[in-house]
């Protein structure tokens, strides 16, 4: 390797943070710790974007203005806005932390395994432009986004429904406990995955194709902002607020694309899990709602959810990615080696 003025030291945020030889439990807690508060802050401040989508694709006949206007004339008005908040703060919160933590496992895991080698990117630790996390192949990132996504959202998937249904007018539940002892005492314990199917099928492609095009815009944009030729390696590190502009745009971008894909299943599985005795599955709940209410219910609530989707998506990850790189900050000064968690 040259020795000469041109050459430069990896940043810092593209090289191990904790080696093989150290404890993993410190990388763990702390990506299930990001994830977590990452999730908390976003589902907080966008619960009324998730009401309205729910109010929107309970029924096909109920637009936006509609709904805005059942809430407002709620006597609680600001209130009912979040209605729903703590179900969905608990189901996001720990989702985003299982998430986030399965994620980094899986994508470290391929990056430094055969598994997957022929599709990985050569080099998987070299300079990874505003982000901390490993370079991998498109295949590679959308196979790692939609195994973890399927993982969390079964285990979350209890939560899930009851959040749904809080939402809903169709219910009346005044608790988080006293809705799943409805639920198990109405439909047993199979009622708390009601809707699964269609939510897997929806997470799965949703989060595969969120993080292909995630990484994808990240490369772009980092190389545009640096004005660096396609296909060249960023010699420098840059500027923290430049990495969470353009991770935060890649969110936006990414969201909005995978939302637009896969909405139709997101329409299914709220109508699946609002109403299960209408809707017995997928394909039942598919020719009713064109046959009752049209082509177009299968994107009912998407401006809401595409909205919704890429703001909290584009939150979660630039908090997560931005927690990562102060944390390396602090690694590195007490520890006085470098890398990426």
């Amino acid at each position: 390797m040259s020795n000469g003025p041109t050459a430069r030291k990896s940043s810092s945020r593209n090289t191990p943070l904790l080696t093989h030889d150290q404890p993993t439990e410190s990388l763990v807690a702390f990506h299930f710790v990001a994830g977590l508060a990452s999730g908390v802050l976003s589902a907080a401040l966008l619960q009324p974007a998730d009401l309205l989508k729910t109010r929107v694709q309970q029924s096909g006949s109920t637009s936006l203005f509609a709904a805005i206007r059942e809430i407002s004339n709620s006597p609680n008005r600001i209130r009912s806005f979040w209605r729903g908040a703590a179900p969905s703060t608990l189901r996001t919160g720990f989702g985003s932390a299982i998430y986030f933590t399965g994620l980094n496992a899986l994508r470290q895991n391929v990056a430094r395994s055969n598994l997957l080698r022929p599709m990985a990117v050569e080099n998987a630790q070299a300079p990874s432009y505003s982000s901390s996390l490993p370079k991998l192949s498109n295949l590679a990132n959308l196979t790692t986004g939609a195994v973890a996504r399927t993982a969390a959202g079964f285990i979350l998937m209890p939560m899930t429904l009851i959040k749904v249904r809080y939402e809903s007018n169709l219910y009346s539940y005044q608790s988080i406990l006293g809705a799943g002892k409805d639920i198990l005492k109405t439909e047993g314990l199979r009622g708390f995955f009601s809707g699964f199917g269609a939510t897997a099928i929806r997470d799965a492609p949703y989060a595969g194709l969120y993080v292909l095009f995630y990484e994808q815009c990240k490369k772009r944009l980092s190389l545009f902002a640096q004005k660096a030729p396609v296909g060249e390696q960023l010699p420098i590190d840059m500027k923290g607020s430049t990495s969470a502009s353009i991770n935060f745009s890649s969110g936006m971008l990414a969201a909005g694309l995978a939302t637009t894909i896969t909405n139709p299943f997101d329409a299914i599985k709220t109508r699946i899990q609002l109403q299960p005795n209408r809707y017995r599955n997928i394909l039942h709940a598919v020719r009713m709602m064109v046959r009752n209410d049209g082509f177009k219910s299968l994107f009912d609530g998407l401006g809401l959810r595409m909205g919704r989707k890429a703001m909290s998506s584009a939150l979660a990850w630039t908090l997560y990615e931005e927690l990562i790189r102060r944390a390396e900050l602090v690694w590195n000064s007490t520890h006085g080696e470098e890398g990426v968690l």
